[in-house]
């Protein structure tokens, strides 16, 4: 699997964390091991620029995702398939407000938003009520097996 993180933004970032995170993920979620993922950390700028320009919103967000081969989750009963999964574009600027707001630390909001980056692109989403408790749900249980595997306290 091939798993690129690119910290472009000038807030220091545990690239290595975030790229063993994004591959736990890919890998519990049965991600062919010949998928491409890229991960990149961009300023409050940059993030500005995508928002408006891909989502037509004002300001700067979060987290964007960018599918490229729209691959799926396999059901329990199919082969994954190889490709490109595509971009998640974090702000970690974005990423500091909302983790003091939530009360924990940045770096647990960057795997909250590096996990929700990367079920969206897969497909999941959460416009639905119905769509909303599946993708939060997985969330929450991707979030709870890393932090178990990586022995990180929350």
């Amino acid at each position: 699997m091939t798993i690129e993180v690119v910290n472009e933004s000038d807030v220091e970032v545990d690239v290595d964390a975030l790229g063993a995170q994004a591959r736990f993920v890919l890998d519990r979620l049965r991600i062919h091991p010949q998928a491409e993922l890229s991960v990149v950390l961009v300023d409050e700028a940059a993030m500005t620029d995508l928002h408006v320009r891909w989502m037509d919103e004002p300001g700067p967000t979060d987290v964007l995702s960018f599918p490229m081969d729209e691959l799926r989750q396999p059901q329990d009963d199919e082969e994954p398939e190889p490709g490109m999964l595509g971009d998640v574009v974090i702000c970690p600027q974005v990423a500091d407000r909302q983790a003091a707001g939530a009360g924990h630390s940045r770096d647990d909001e960057l795997a909250l938003l590096l996990t929700h980056g990367i079920l969206h692109l897969l497909g999941y989403d959460h416009a639905e009520p119905d769509e909303y408790a599946e993708m939060f749900g997985l969330q929450a249980r991707l979030l709870a097996e890393w932090v178990a595997h990586a022995g990180r306290p929350r």
